[in-house]
């Protein structure tokens, strides 16, 4: 068993990273990935370098972190989809396919005869995922979608960063990262219909509807209040203290979430006087008198260190953490045991194995299966061609040697 999506072959005409992201995920539990690539040039993450993959010689390998870093499952293999034989070789290995998956701008797979409404009644039971900027009606359906863009439009810039600083982005594509894991899960719910029914359908992911989607509870606090949280920094909207705290030598994350964990942490810090004053009682009032209250508890947390903080916080069950760069990430031990690092073989390092960041997801009875490092531009193409299509080492030279792959 190669996970519970073994079977299902997924035509992905996906680049960068939203696309990618779905069927990086697609892949990793068991469907087949078929990657199809422009001859030449490829995915535009291959040329999002530096850093690069290392060989085992520890020299740079010209494969981009960025694209193995969303491509394994994958097989890649070049077509190109702007000439006639190109989209009638597609059209050929989409009969193959239970899924298409692409993050073209809207509009744009038409002119290569390759849309949904040209494809739906050849295809009836094709399950036609889009992921798009702004999604496929609206105003702003054929702008195109930048992660940056989005995370700018859907507000979650005004919500971070310092209270008196500038709108901040997150510090990873968030907005890609959340349409290809919507987009995930709208496949796998049409691949339930499909199943029960035989019919395909038409998926629409807008980058901007799932930004505003995990909104979540700012967003509900707009909508409750008529009003537009403020920027606060590392507090939390509608708790405190939730939030980063100083120590005698850092910081660390303090996470008080309810009533009784805050008298337990005022015990602890020698502070139960607080538990008197009624703008610390409860959540409520915290929230109320939160310049006041983070004041002085800023004050009680900078008396002891951090690793006193943490051995402690964590003694008398109280949420608390460290603040971890990269490299004590993935040294952590819990990191460690839950193997989030994974190691391939792959075709440009030699000896030494790709590493890269592994899936989340476990599952008892169908746990994820890594078959394929993250591809070399073209590399299956005809091994894909010859199993798919049955096309012969000589057709599929005659192809390379029209362009046409």
């Amino acid at each position: 068993m190669t996970g519970p999506l073994e079977g299902l072959k997924v035509f992905d005409l996906t680049r960068v990273l939203a696309g990618p992201w779905c069927t990086q995920i697609l892949g990793d539990l068991g469907a087949e990935i078929v990657k199809v690539e422009r001859p030449g040039a490829g995915d535009d993450t291959r040329g999002f370098a530096p850093p690069f993959i290392p060989d085992d010689k520890g020299e740079e390998t010209g494969e981009s972190a960025y694209f193995a870093g969303t491509n394994r499952n994958k097989r890649s293999i070049t077509i190109d989809i702007s000439s006639p034989e190109g989209q009638a070789l597609a059209r050929r290995l989409i009969a193959e396919c239970d899924i298409l998956v692409e993050n073209f701008k809207v509009g744009a797979l038409a002119k290569y005869n390759l849309a949904w409404d040209q494809l739906k009644d050849q295809f009836p039971r094709l399950i036609y995922c889009s992921i798009t900027g702004f999604g496929a009606t609206g105003p702003y359906a054929e702008r195109p979608g930048y992660d940056g863009l989005v995370q700018a439009m859907g507000g979650i810039m005004s919500l971070t960063g310092e209270p008196d600083g500038a709108p901040m982005k997150i510090g990873v594509p968030i907005a890609d990262l959340m349409a290809g894991m919507y987009a995930t899960v709208s496949v796998l719910a049409a691949v339930r219909h499909q199943e029960a029914t035989g019919e395909g359908q038409h998926i629409d992911i807008g980058m901007l509807d799932t930004h505003v989607a995990w909104l979540a509870n700012q967003g509900m606090n707009y909508l409750a209040t008529g009003e537009d949280p403020p920027r606060l920094g590392n507090q939390h909207p509608n708790i405190v203290p939730y939030q980063v705290m100083p120590t005698a030598d850092g910081y660390i994350v303090l996470s008080v979430g309810n009533d009784p964990t805050f008298e337990r942490f005022c015990k602890l810090a020698g502070c139960e006087e607080l538990l008197e004053d009624e703008r610390f009682q409860t959540n409520a009032t915290r929230v109320t008198n939160r310049a006041h209250v983070t004041e002085t508890l800023n004050e009680i947390t900078a008396k002891q260190t951090s690793a006193w903080w943490l051995e402690n916080l964590e003694q008398h069950s109280i949420g608390c953490g460290p603040i971890n760069s990269l490299s004590e990430v993935f040294a952590d031990p819990q990191v460690a045991s839950r193997h989030m690092v994974l190691e391939m073989d792959h075709p440009a390092t030699g000896t030494a194995p790709v590493k890269l960041i592994a899936s989340p997801i476990r599952m008892t009875g169908t746990p994820v299966a890594y078959r394929h490092a993250p591809p070399t531009l073209g590399q299956h193409t005809e091994e894909v061609l010859a199993e798919m299509l049955g096309l012969s080492v000589d057709e599929v030279a005659k192809l390379r040697d029209d362009g046409v792959v």
